[in-house]
């Protein structure tokens, strides 16, 4: 795991120290256009002889000064931090994203969080990177303050740029499988299994029901998936997201039906990949339909999965 900061005023490195190399965004996802920009700030750290350093906000920015725009978060916090530490970087700061904090202008964004706090040499950003109120600053903001500024193009991938915002829209109209191909990974829904109605288990297919932890969540629909407890490994499954018309549920629900005997599942953790969509959520005449359109699921999961 990489040092992990609460806020830069807390960076541990006193000035004078051995200049960093900092990349800065919000990073939600870790995806592939992501990588690229950790890559290079590992390499300028490296011939630097200095710290390798996300620097990164909590809550989304989005959320503070214009939440009618906030989109649904890829990861949770904690799985942003394993995922950007797992990239091999040496510190990941994480600034508490406050209307007060919002209200500076980019020149002292630059001179006092950059410059003073975290002593960046170097200062690693993506392509549409804006900072400081308004959005007013920009890779030339930071070069006049006197930093060396390496600006990552865009990853292309499957047709176009790879970006946070298309992730989302793959995941939210279902196509899971694309959303995994630019996030290097399948989207991840993960939280605690809790009592549901257990009706799985009179149909011959019994069910985790999760509390969901994660923002972002897929288009109802039925999923092949891959799923482990409390950090153990996968095993194959299926999973149905949505408000089960055939029941006339109004609640939405994540329920997982896993193809190896795991034990009782009930207050454990549940981490569930997804795969793949099968097919968008429906109403069926009745219990039997309903059954064997389960097994005709739970066939084609085996199927996607291997």
């Amino acid at each position: 795991m990489p040092l992990v900061v609460s806020g830069s005023a807390a960076w541990p490195h006193p000035p004078g120290g051995a200049p960093s190399a900092v990349a800065i965004g919000n990073f939600d996802g870790v995806h592939a256009g992501h990588r690229a920009i950790l890559a290079r700030v590992r390499a300028h750290a490296d011939a630097l002889g200095g710290a390798s350093m996300v620097y990164t906000f909590d809550p989304a920015p989005t959320a503070v000064v214009a939440p009618s725009r906030h989109q649904a978060r890829i990861l949770t916090l904690p799985d942003r931090v394993r995922l950007l530490g797992d990239t091999g970087v040496g510190a990941v700061v994480v600034e508490p994203f406050t209307r007060a904090y919002a209200a500076h202008p980019a020149d002292w964004f630059a001179r006092e969080v950059l410059g003073r706090r975290l002593g960046a040499r170097v200062v690693v950003i993506g392509w549409d990177f804006r900072f400081g109120t308004g959005r007013e600053g920009d890779a030339d903001s930071l070069r006049r303050a006197g930093f060396e500024v390496d600006t990552v193009d865009a990853v292309e991938m499957d047709g176009g740029p790879v970006s946070s915002s298309r992730i989302r829209k793959l995941v939210a109209a279902g196509d899971v499988a694309a959303a995994a191909r630019l996030l290097g990974r399948p989207h991840v829904l993960h939280g605690t299994v809790v009592r549901g109605d257990q009706r799985g288990r009179t149909l011959g297919f019994p069910t985790a029901n999760l509390d969901n932890e994660v923002e972002l969540i897929p288009a109802d629909g039925v999923y092949a998936v891959r799923a482990g407890v409390d950090g153990g490994p996968s095993v194959p499954g299926v999973m149905n997201q949505g408000n089960r018309p055939t029941f006339a549920g109004v609640e939405r629900r994540i329920e997982v039906h896993l193809f190896a005997e795991v034990g009782d599942l009930y207050g454990h953790e549940l981490r569930v990949e997804l795969i793949e969509r099968i097919r968008p959520e429906r109403r069926f005449a009745g219990l039997e339909e309903l059954t064997a359109q389960i097994r005709a699921d739970a066939a084609r999961a085996r199927e996607i999965l291997g």
